[in-house]
């Protein structure tokens, strides 16, 4: 009998731009900051500055296909720890 040969799974490159615009939550949506946060913040209100702060849900489905294609591993580790010394790798 012929020994079989091992295929070679090849490792996916992450997009680092992308890896560092998105987060994915524990349920697993995928999560931006919103934009216009650091340009002519003077004429803004300090509710919409406010509002600027928090995250919101990439809702369309094509981006969401796109932004895991881009970073496969994003659900998998997270590029900041929830706690100073906790593991960064997410088990599951």
């Amino acid at each position: 009998m012929a020994a079989k040969k091992k295929t070679k799974k090849y490792k996916l490159k992450t997009h680092k731009a992308t890896a560092k615009r998105f987060r994915v939550t524990g349920s697993g949506k995928i999560m931006r900051t919103q934009g216009p946060k650091s340009h002519l913040r003077r004429k803004k209100s300090k509710r919409l500055k406010r509002r600027y702060d928090s995250m919101v849900e990439v809702t369309q489905t094509a981006s969401q296909k796109r932004i895991q294609r881009l970073a496969p591993y994003l659900a998998r580790y997270n590029s900041r720890p929830s706690r100073p010394g906790s593991s960064n790798v997410k088990t599951g």
